[in-house]
């Protein structure tokens, strides 16, 4: 490429590598451009410029420990073994550290430059750079050096810079760092921008942001998730990773976008929010607030998050007293396997028929004990298919008010029962949802229910820190 043709690119490129995509965003946030494509090149100037003064900033503390030590402790996870942050710093006086970080961070001479090809986005590369300059982690098992004989790779000014602002755009713990990636140009604009605001304050501060539950890696994505105001066009990319020479890591997990949509548009359509606490305390555990629950699920196992809510629901079941949240949560649990697991329609129509027919039969007898009944064939199905085919021959000769003919018909015990099906487990869960659904909806409220209300409302405490993650989500 030419040097008249490079010269007519803008002064920053998005390339295809995640990390210097988050660094690109990250620099011209603090140069205070809307998006990388439109950063002037005096704006790139002046925000190299600053990133440069909060390197020497940080160097001439020296001790990571100190009061205002945060940023130089995080630049070890980044940068180890550069000027900023070098051992023998300790014994220089601050002159000699400031010569030397600035040194590090200036761009080279064009004399110096290697007749090679920056291998990100192809403009002239301005020198060979390995592990003190670009993470290059992968696992404890790879040795993140550049091997013996090759000099690291061949890197422009601008993606060089990318890669010092790469921690601006990072949820930074003093370990290891956490970003967020996506091919959605609006999502990463937010999410970065948000995020270098909040490290330029931890920065002037010099100290870490709380620890909070906040700070649980799953928990920082599924947050940005839903503070997004549009629609997701991507998943998103999870990446935590460590350049520190004590122990390089890198953990990519991703959501796919309809299940990054699904979890934004839960905090935007007021059904869907109203059922959102509820999936809290479905997920919730003596060791885990709800919310890391959710947002593990989400990332590692989303097929999880409608059996937690069956789950849920089925205990009001074992309580036999319908809570005011089960109606909420059914719909939320039915957009996921919809929206999501992109389930057959009509496979969701005959369970929910189902559902309403059993519904239908116990609201008829007014009974906890048969409400009982019911919820101890959950965890064999042997018993429940027992259970259906005794009450749909009691339904033919007893007719109930809202069951026309049988309570179940054979395609619908062979989507329920059928081993050849191969989620014939997770339709059973999905009819204990369109159940307790069904219940709610005809204020199911049998007689005999007071003598469980009391343990109900003792069993049904939020986790305080669920309570405090909404809280923020309102304000």
């Amino acid at each position: 490429m030419s040097e008249t043709r490079q010269d007519e690119r803008p002064s920053l490129t998005l390339t295809a590598h995640p990390l210097q995509r988050v660094g690109a965003y990250a620099l011209a946030f603090l140069a205070k451009a809307p998006s990388p494509e439109l950063l002037s090149a005096e704006g790139f100037g002046e925000a190299v410029e600053t990133m440069t003064k909060h390197a020497v900033g940080a160097a001439l503390v020296r001790d990571t420990k100190s009061e205002r030590g945060f940023w130089l402790k995080a630049s070890m996870s980044f940068f180890p073994n550069s000027k900023m942050n070098h051992p023998s710093n300790a014994k220089k006086d601050d002159a000699e550290i400031r010569d030397a970080v600035r040194l590090w961070r200036r761009k080279p001479e064009p004399g110096t430059w290697p007749d090679a090809a920056c291998v990100l986005c192809g403009r002239a590369a301005v020198g060979f750079y390995g592990k003190v300059d670009v993470p290059l982690a992968e696992s404890d098992l790879y040795r993140n050096t550049t091997p013996r004989g090759h000099l690291g790779m061949a890197l422009c000014w601008p993606c060089l810079c990318s890669f010092y602002a790469l921690p601006y755009g990072c949820r930074l713990t003093g370990g290891p760092s956490i970003a967020l990636h996506s091919w959605d140009e609006r999502f990463m604009a937010r999410t970065v921008s948000r995020r270098v605001e909040r490290n330029r304050q931890l920065i002037a501060l010099g100290r870490p942001g709380s620890r909070t539950i906040l700070a649980k890696k799953e928990v920082v994505a599924l947050q940005a998730l839903r503070h997004h105001e549009d629609r997701l066009t991507a998943g998103v990319d999870l990446i935590v990773f460590s350049n520190n020479n004590r122990g390089q890591t890198l953990e990519i997990q991703s959501m796919d976008q309809p299940l990054a949509e699904w979890l934004r548009r839960s905090v935007r359509q007021p059904s869907r929010r109203r059922g959102f606490p509820a999936l809290l305390r479905a997920h919730s555990t003596a060791d885990h607030p709800g919310i890391v629950g959710l947002a593990r699920n989400a990332f590692r196992s989303p097929e999880l998050i409608a059996g937690a809510g069956a789950r849920y629901l089925a205990g009001q079941l074992h309580r036999a007293v319908i809570g005011a949240d089960a109606a909420d949560l059914a719909e939320l649990c039915f957009s996921l396997v919809t929206e999501v697991m992109r389930m057959n329609q009509n496979e969701i129509d005959q369970i929910k028929a189902v559902g309403a027919r059993v519904a239908a039969w116990l609201a008829a007898e007014n009974s906890a004990g048969k409400l009982r009944e019911f919820n101890a064939t959950l965890k064999d199905p042997k018993r429940m298919r027992h259970w259906l085919m005794r009450r749909n021959i009691d339904s033919l000769l007893s007719p109930v008010a809202g069951v026309d003919g049988p309570l179940i018909t054979d395609d619908q015990f062979r989507l329920l029962f059928d081993p050849e099906v191969e989620q014939a487990w997770f339709h059973r869960q999905l009819l204990v949802v369109s159940v307790v659904h069904q219940l709610h909806e005809r204020g199911f409220a049998p007689d005999d229910r007071a003598e469980v209300a009391a343990d109900l409302a003792a069993e049904e405490e939020d986790n305080p820190d669920d309570i405090a993650y909404l809280k923020g989500e309102e304000s």
